[in-house]
């Protein structure tokens, strides 16, 4: 239960600053969203999946509408521009003989172009004509006002909000208040036909039951636009507005030519109960709008004519009103700020765990297009939501998260050589550092054999003082004893390889390798005054434990000089910095060997070769030639009683 809840434990941390960092990036990224800093891109998207969509979702023409389209060969051939009220007229009438629900007229006809203006003035009395008047210019001053023949229910707008871009993906419906004194409120030119056509189908805009003050058509409520929705962040929201759901990319509907009405040469069938629309698309009349076909389309389609792109939304409202199409809905910011948070999690969580490059450049590759497929999954149901923002909060998180990991294992790094220095030496940790190559590429450093000198330590009648003494109180005498020691090893530059309990294990000659016969002397004569160094520290702890009423300690030193392999020790998951030859079971023998001989507090023994390198160096006593434990031939041991004052070099 404990080793789960130390993982439990780790796994917290780890997720605590996967999820800081998660909400930090979102929160930011949602700022920047709410800024507008973000609107460009994610229109650029909703463009592209716009134009996705087209490609793989084909909706036949609407058979409810017919745009008559004034062209340039139409004009070239009337030789009219504009034309005159007369032919706009005989259009009219000749239109008016098959019984079309209505007719909107897509061109401004408030000053008059004769001939042919009482003509005019009597056509467009019909009560299923529907005209236009522009609500402001292009500078924002005054629009241009409707024929006023034309009576005030049979007016509309055919204004077009357009983006920042340029391109027109919204819809307004209704303008209020406007700058027609006669005309305080009107419906835009799609709606005014679209309701001609629902009436026919006993359909009329409601009040929604949702929320009164919004229109409802059919059983579907049409939710204005606000700023702050889906990709918008800063729009003039003024009016009713929504998204503008294209049916095409070309044309919502049937088109036929001017000339085509004039000369009759149209099949009646295609106006009897049907939405006409007449307006012109002739290039040089400028009435073109860029859509989000914009960036996909040929040259020679990469604009709409106007009065196309008013059947584009008399068809959607009639397909709203008759449930064939949803409206385009779009996420509220809170619903953004976690949209944008579920992915930062993710991505973080990825950057957290995998850390091979390839496996998480393919994973964070895999999330981006995750997003990118579920947002236009949610597109496809008619949902936008932002797209450009979920990948940033993911690849902001994904990079905050790495480099806290980097800085970590700085840290560690760092704290690892300290850790190895304190352990064992420094110049393991350096060693270990200075071959990091070979470490990363094959897990573990290759044996290196050398000699050197061997140092066991370990405390006399250990057992009995851990019996009487409390663990607590234990720990802490045994770890200043043993901080003593080790600083003493330090000081005569040898290296802690281990600690065994009471006792450790110290070298002196490596990891850098002794060579010569001096280098190898210089170390066994560090070694031995690294054991009489320890001699006097253990006086001092002694001193110190006795003015406390504690218990003397003794201890034993074994040191022996010989060959050795040093190199990594043990399996991937679990390594140390070994030290193997039969020199490191000499000394260690030498440490426990006759226990029961304990002259001094510091009883310290060598062996005849470690003898041999130290000279006349220390005073020292024979013990004559003992066998070891493990082993068959006698040795020569060697009690080191002190530092001679005048030594003899000990090969010389």
């Amino acid at each position: 239960m404990q080793r789960y809840w130390g993982w439990w434990r780790s796994q917290s941390a780890n997720l605590m600053v996967i999820g800081v960092a998660s909400l930090a990036l979102s929160s930011g990224v949602a700022a920047l969203v709410q800024l507008g800093l973000l609107e460009g891109l994610e229109q650029k998207a909703y463009d592209q999946m716009v134009r996705l969509r087209q490609a793989t979702r084909s909706l036949p023409p609407d058979d409810r509408l017919l745009i008559v389209t004034v062209t340039e060969e139409d004009l070239e051939t009337l030789a009219e521009f504009p034309l005159t009220d007369g032919t706009v007229a005989r259009a009219i009438n000749q239109l008016q003989q098959h019984e079309p629900v209505a007719i909107g007229l897509d061109m401004f006809r408030a000053i008059p172009k004769p001939p042919g203006r009482d003509a005019l003035g009597q056509a467009l009395q019909a009560d299923n004509i529907v005209v236009i008047a522009q609500l402001a210019n292009s500078t924002g001053g005054p629009g241009i006002p409707p024929p006023v023949e034309s009576a005030p229910g049979q007016v509309s707008f055919n204004d077009v909000v357009v983006d920042a871009d340029g391109k027109v993906r919204r819809a307004l419906m209704i303008a209020e208040p406007t700058a027609l004194p006669e005309h305080p409120y009107l419906f835009s030119f799609s709606l005014q036909l679209a309701m001609r056509y629902l009436a026919t189908q006993d359909l009329m805009p409601t009040a929604s039951p949702e929320n009164p003050d919004y229109m409802q058509l059919g059983e579907t409520t049409l939710w204005p636009l606000q700023s702050g929705s889906g990709g918008y962040a800063r729009i003039d929201d003024n009016g009713y507005q929504v998204m503008l759901d294209y049916r095409d990319r070309v044309t919502p509907a049937r088109t036929v030519t001017l000339q085509a009405v004039l000369n009759d040469q149209f099949d009646p069938a295609w106006v009897r109960g049907k939405v006409v629309l007449i307006g012109i698309t002739a290039p040089s009349f400028k009435d073109l709008f860029y859509t989000p076909f914009t960036g996909g389309a040929s040259d020679a389609n990469h604009q709409m004519p106007g009065v196309i792109l008013h059947g584009q939304m008399v068809s959607q409202w009639l397909d709203l009103a008759l449930g064939d199409r949803p409206l385009m809905g779009l996420s509220h910011p809170w619903q953004e700020w976690l949209w944008c948070l579920g992915w930062a999690l993710l991505g973080g969580t990825l950057a957290w765990y995998l850390h091979h490059p390839i496996t998480l450049t393919a994973s964070e590759t895999g999330v981006f297009i995750a997003i990118a497929v579920s947002g236009y999954a949610l597109f496809l149901t008619q949902g936008w939501v932002p797209i450009i923002a979920p990948a940033l909060t993911v690849l902001g998180t994904s990079g905050v998260v790495l480099a806290y990991q980097a800085q970590q294992s700085f840290r560690q790094r760092q704290m690892m050589q300290v850790l190895l220095g304190q352990a064992a030496s420094p110049e393991i940790a350096r060693a270990l550092w200075e071959n990091r190559d070979r470490l990363i590429k094959s897990g573990k450093l290759p044996g290196q054999s050398m000699v050197a000198t061997m140092l066991f330590t370990d405390l006399r009648g250990f057992s009995s003082l851990a019996e009487i003494t409390p663990p607590e109180q234990l720990l802490e005498w045994l770890n200043h004893y043993l901080e003593a020691m080790t600083d003493e090893i330090q000081i005569h530059h040898g290296i802690v390889n281990k600690f065994t309990g009471d006792g450790l294990l110290a070298v002196f000659g490596v990891p850098i390798a002794s060579t010569t016969p001096d280098e190898i002397a210089a170390d066994a004569q560090a070694a031995v005054a690294c054991a009489l160094g320890m001699a006097t520290r253990l006086q001092t702890i002694n001193r110190e434990r006795q003015a406390q009423h504690h218990p003397r300690l003794e201890m034993r030193v074994g040191i022996f000089t010989g060959p050795v392999v040093v190199g990594s020790v043990g399996g991937h998951q679990r390594m140390e910095y070994g030290i193997i030859g039969d020199s490191v079971n000499i000394a260690s023998r030498l440490e426990s060997v006759d226990k029961s001989r304990q002259p001094e507090p510091c009883r310290i023994l060598i062996g005849q070769d470690t003898l041999d390198y130290v000279g006349d160096a220390f005073i020292t006593e024979a013990w004559g030639d003992l066998v070891l434990k493990g082993r068959h031939a006698p040795l020569g041991v060697y009690r080191v009683i002190d530092r001679r004052t005048d030594p003899i070099s000990p090969l010389t």
